[in-house]
Order: C-alpha cells, then structure tokens, then sequence
C-alpha cells in the first residue's frame, strides 16, 4: 500500500485535526443515524487515543462514534477518491454522506476504501467512524480471558501495555487520476561495487506502460517499463553504488511513471542476509544495539505524535542504538521513514503479543487474523531499507506452560499450536524471500516453534522475574542458557529484550533502584559481547510506557525504560552511551547526535553507592571435580543433605531414563539412596550426561531447565531441598 503523496498528478486532503466524537455503550447509534449526525457530541483530537483524551473514558474500549464534515473541491470531479485511515484501533466500520463503506479489523495498519461514488463535489460531506476496541480471547492481540490469562490485571489484556482505542493515525482524503499506480515493489541487490534494483509496478484502471527513473548521488538512470496488461517491470543497474546503512543511509528517489500519474519513492540500496552465526548488512556483520520500544506518550496515548518521534529518534542517537523493534505491533509510517532517513534498522511486528495458543477453534481464527495482518504489514513496508527483520510474534505460550516447563504436563505441544507459527513464518518467506523472518519467544515456551525461524530472537529477565536480587546468579544462568540455545540451534541469537524497572530517582542498589537496573543492563551486555554467535541486544525498554494496572505495575506503569515516560534518562542510559558510543563499539553505529538530550543530567549519586555499576567479570570457572559415576553423586549429595531437614519426610526420585532410576528415601531429615522405580513426592527427569555435568558444576541448572534438558514435576516444594546443594 503507498503511502499518501501530494505531487502534479495526486491531491491530499488530510482531516487531522478536532472532530466530533460520542461514546455508545448500548450500540444504538448505527439505527438511530450516528453515522449522519451526532446527537451529544464532545470534540476529539484526531489522531490520538479516547482514552487519554477524557477522564470518564479511560477504562472504556466499547464503541465510539467519530465524524468529521469536509467539503471535496470541484476539481477533483472525474477524478478517484479514497478515504485512508493510517490506523483505528481495533475493528472500525466507515460511512460516508450516511452509506456504509467498508469496515476493517485490526488496529495498527492502514486500509483505504474508494469512495468516489459516495462523494458531493463542491458541497459538504459526512464522514463518519464507529471504532471499537472489545478485548476478546479471539482478537490479535487478545483480552478478556480472565483468570486463564497469562498478565492478571485490569484492563484485561494478555499483553503487558495499556489497550488504547480511537483513531491513531491521520485519515486522509485522496484524489488520483482513473488510471493510477496502485502499487509498487522494490527489491535491491548489491553486487560488488555496483546495485541492481528490480521494480515491479500494479496499475489499476489502465496498462501499466511508463518510465522508472532512478536520481541520486549525482546520477540519473532511466528506462521504460516492460509491461504485460496491468502489471509493469522493470531493471536498473546502479554503478558505483551509494549503498544505505546506519553509518551512511543515503536514500535515492524513485519516480514511476504511468499515463496520467506518477509517484516518488525513496529508495535505499541494500542487501541483508544471515550467514552462519552472523547478521550481513551489505555483505558485513552488523551488531544490533537498540530497544523494545512503545507508541506512548501523555494525552496522545497511542496517536501518532510527531514531535514526540522526532525527539526519540535523538534520544536513540545519543545513546548509541542502531536499531528496534517495533514491539509489539507495527508503528506508524512515519515512524518507519524516520527508520530510513536516520539508519536505523527495524524489526518489524506484527500484532501477535503474547498469544495463548489453548483453543483451537480460537488459534484457527487468529491465525486467519495474522496472516491477513502479514500480508498488510509487508505491502505496507516492503520498500523500506530500514525494516531488516520480520516478526511474526512475540512471546506466544500455551495455557499451562507452566506445568509444561516443569514435567507436570508431559503431552505433545500441540500440534495446531506448532502449524500456526510454522504457518506465519511461511507466509512471510512466501510474500517476501529477501528479508530473514523471527519471532521473540518468552522463557519457558516450547523450543520446538523456534525451529522455523532464521534469527533466534529471545525475552530473558534472569535476575528480575526469576532470581530478582541475585545478578552473579542471573549472569551466570544466561552465559549458559544461551551457550545451549545455540548449540541447539546453530543460528544467531539476538536478545530483544531484557531489563528491570527502575523509579527515576530511587537509589541504593536494590530491586527497582536505578543503580540496579544498571547493573543488570550492563551485565547482560558483558555476556552478550562474549558470544561470537549473538548478533545484538536490545534492551527492555527505551522508555516507561504505560500499561495495565496490578501488583507488579506502579501507578499502572511498566517502569522498565532508560528513560522517563517524559524522556528524562535513567542511569541506564548513561550506561548504554558509555557502552554503546566508546571506541571499541560493535561496529554500524548511526551518526552521533551532538550533546546530551537537554534534560538529561545523571541522577544524583547516593551515599556509598558508584555512579556506574562495576563492570561484571565473566562468571567464575567452576572447580574441577574428578570423573565419577551417577551413583557415586547422588551418594554424595544424599550425605550432603542427610540431618540437613529435621522432621522432614518424602521419597525424591532421579529419572535419567536409560542411566537409570534412584530415589531419596528421607525419613525425618534421615537420608537413605535407593536404586529402582518406586512411589515419590517428587520428581527429577534428565539425562544421565546432563545430570553429570550439574553435579560438576558444569551446567546452570536453572538454564537447563528452559531449555528443557530438565523436567520436574509433583511436590516442588519438596524438591526445594536441593536448592543449596
């Protein structure tokens, strides 16, 4: 879908601006004529989100009624007109001068409707929107499931952010000629010093017969397009190429020609491309430093807001990133040619935020939903330099991963929940083969849906959600957990997110401190920089963003950000700018701003605590302990633990399947090693190699554990009693 342009042969009329809004819980509006006239109406910005617009209407996702009056110029007669909303979030039916349009589903990308026959030239018009946001088990992303959802906390969301409705982007009006260019796809190859750019052109009311015309750089490359019906192409070979990267994201300017219209589009010439254990931009590794990120921001909720995009962008640069994700579903068109002008690349996502894959008549339905919003989000951004990667979800789970992580539930993962995402990356290697496709998986989910991926893109929080408070243990667990992931896969892996929220200007150390949360930032970038085969870190997350409300969210407030919700830095971003801009840097770093952002001054130090966190040294070697066989260790560990619990009793059993079977018999604290299968509180199920290399302190077990090496399962509790061993 091309972006709305203003040129000789196309006209714009962009309805930004105060329209009049009423809220209708009870649905009555359509039957009596909302879609004419609104009988109580109260202004509202658009874009922006209802929900940060009025106090009364925070917590409220029900339907709202939009309308705007507009008078179309006489000298767009004989020509067609389209009504495009950049985004209503989430399913928006559309009437014009009180006839119903069209309708779509899905509240992150455009859709545009021809309204020509609908429209009175010269006269006014009423064009009205009925936009809702239900939070159903069924939608992309989801809601309302209640207690069975993964994130308990109101609103009732899935998703860890806040559910804003309301239009989010401009709705413009747009005038072409009867036969106008209605697509267009790029595809650029670098080739030694040279670039060949391949153009394919979708003409609509008439032959696709013209001219492509390439500028830039001091050159002008021209020719005609081989046209069949419809549909034209053409080739162009770019000698000594200006090619586009975060270093130098140099944009040429491509014109089609075709009858009466034409269309420009910037164009940057690149290649990506995985090979092996490394990322290749234009044939050199590039090293992905940056952030999840969120449209968020006071009053404009989720609306586009421009100055507050041109400010991130700064922001970004001074801290050294080079790229983001568009966490967790697609942002703004301006955003993505901010993207390609300033050299950032992007992952792009689509709206699949943490999923449950349970019911599969719900499954077969989203992914209809998600294959839709593929085709949409790839017809929306296929031309852009900046998007590298395509995201087909983030974090999907099942229902009771849980139990499924700990051996309790031993079934198959369901197979309808494996073809879902196998499905989705397919797709995208079907509508675009030049671009690798991932998605980010959470701790704890089934391995087996990142099998399909090219990047292995992973959420990790040891040291926050799991051993909170404990670093040198988190550290220690993700030098080893990603150790095994690789190993397993054989593919780059990019850590696209990690992080602890911090309260701008609590300090000591602790939990939720910014000293902490700095600490952690920097820890996680030591691990990261000594693995050849991880490709980048992006840090949870640029900036405080608001979500739901419940125990974990202060004031309703994911707290994660380097930044304020205001843009003020944290600690932690003065430790990514020392980490991200120092000589030495992972190479592709984009052009630095000049300065530090005008409210960024470090936060005061506390008493007795360092300004920057000590840098974290690699995790200690563990000390040798000779060769010996299972039974010989579990002797060892049974002395170890025998007296240690009095008044405890349980039976602890050791699966290692093939190595065979012991149990712990305690009897008030006293420890007896048995040999064979018997009843058990508890249990332990792994490979006899596994268990050996844990005992020797040679394996975390906490990362063999989400990666699945370790299965336990009845009494945990009781099984507790091995921790300190």
């Amino acid at each position: 879908m091309l972006y709305p342009q203003q040129n000789p042969s196309r006209s714009l009329f962009d309805l930004s601006g105060i329209w009049d809004f009423q809220p209708d819980p009870g649905e009555v509006g359509e039957t009596q004529g909302f879609a004419s006239s609104l009988p109580s109406p109260r202004p509202i910005a658009v874009p922006g989100s209802w929900n940060e617009q009025y106090a009364d209407l925070y917590n409220y996702f029900g339907a709202c009624w939009y309308l705007r009056r507009v008078c179309v110029p006489t000298a767009w007669r004989g020509r067609r007109i389209f009504l495009r909303v950049g985004s209503a979030n989430y399913s928006a039916v559309v009437w014009v001068n009180g006839q119903k349009v069209g309708a779509h589903e899905g509240g992150y990308l455009p859709f545009a409707l021809e309204i020509t026959d609908q429209i009175r030239f010269g006269g006014e018009n009423v064009i009205a929107l009925k936009v809702e946001n239900h939070l159903r088990p069924d939608r992309v992303p989801s809601g309302g499931m209640g207690e069975t959802g993964p994130s308990p906390g109101y609103p009732d969301t899935t998703f860890d952010f806040f559910p804003y409705a309301g239009i989010h982007r401009p709705v413009v009006l747009c005038a072409v000629p009867q036969g106008f260019i209605e697509d267009i796809t790029v595809i650029t190859r670098r080739e030694g010093k040279d670039a060949r750019v391949e153009v394919r052109v979708q003409v609509c009311g008439g032959p696709a017969k013209g001219r492509i015309t390439l500028t830039g750089n001091g050159q002008r490359i021209e020719t005609e397009m081989r046209s069949r019906d419809t549909v034209g192409a053409a080739e162009l070979r770019v000698p000594c190429a200006r090619l586009w990267s975060p270093a130098d994201p140099f944009l040429y300017n491509l014109t089609v020609s075709a009858g009466e219209d034409v269309y420009t589009l910037p164009v940057g010439l690149r290649t990506v491309e995985v090979c092996g254990k490394e990322f290749l931009l234009n044939g050199e590794p590039v090293y992905f430093r940056g952030f999840g990120r969120h449209e968020d921001f006071f009053a404009s909720g989720r609306g586009l807001n421009l100055p507050l995009l041109v400010q991130d962008y700064d922001r970004m640069r001074w801290v050294g990133a080079n790229s983001y994700r568009t966490s967790h579903y697609p942002y703004s068109e301006e955003e993505m040619m901010m993207a390609d002008r300033m050299g950032f690349l992007v992952i792009d996502e689509i709206p699949a935020a943490n999923l449950v894959l349970g019911d599969e008549a719900t499954v077969a339905r989203q992914k209809a939903i998600c294959l839709r919003m593929i085709e949409e989000l790839i017809a929306r951004d296929k031309n852009r330099a900046a998007v590298v990667m395509w995201s087909v979800a983030n974090e999907p789970t099942l229902p009771n991963l849980i139990d499924r992580l700990t051996g309790k539930d031993t079934s198959p993962v369901p197979e309808y929940a494996t073809r879902f995402l196998r499905d989705l990356v397919q797709h995208v290697r079907t509508l675009d083969p030049t671009r690798p496709v991932t998605l980010t998986g959470m701790m704890g989910a089934p391995l087996e849906w990142q099998e399909f991926t090219d990047v292995i893109c992973v959420n990790r929080y040891w040291g926050w959600y799991e051993q909170g408070g404990r670093l040198e243990e988190a550290f220690a667990t993700l030098d080893q957990e990603l150790d095994l992931l690789y190993e397993r896969f054989g593919k780059p892996i990019l850590l696209t997110e990690f992080g602890a929220d911090a309260v701008a200007g609590l300090h000591g150390g602790l939990m939720w401190s910014e000293e902490y949360q700095a600490e952690l930032i920097r820890g996680y970038l030591e691990v990261a920089r000594r693995k050849d085969f991880v490709i980048g870190t992006h840090v949870w997350c640029f900036a405080d963003f608001q979500s739901t409300q419940s125990v974990r969210r202060v004031g309703g407030m994911n707290l994660k950000g380097v930044f304020t919700r205001d843009r003020r830095p944290k600690l932690a971003a003065h430790v990514l700018r020392e980490y991200w801009t120092r000589p030495g840097a992972p190479a592709e770093a984009p052009p630095q701003a000049a300065g530090v952002p005008v409210a960024a001054e470090a936060p005061p130090q506390a008493a007795g605590v360092p300004i920057v966190a000590e840098s974290v040294s690699a995790a200690p070697s563990p000390v040798p302990v000779p060769e010996r066989n299972l039974r010989t260790l579990l002797a060892d560990v049974a002395r170890r633990l025998d007296g240690k619990k009095p008044g405890l009793t349980a039976t602890l059993k050791f699966d290692f399947g093939p190595d065979g079977v012991y149990r712990f018999v305690i009897v008030d604290g006293r420890v007896t090693l048995e040999e064979g299968e018997g009843e058990a509180v508890a249990w332990v199920r792994m490979k006899g190699a596994t268990a050996l290399k844990i005992f020797q302190g040679k394996l975390n077990p906490m990362a063999a554990v989400v990666t699945g090496q370790i299965k336990v399962g009845g009494d945990l509790k009781a099984l507790s009693v091995l921790r300190d061993l």
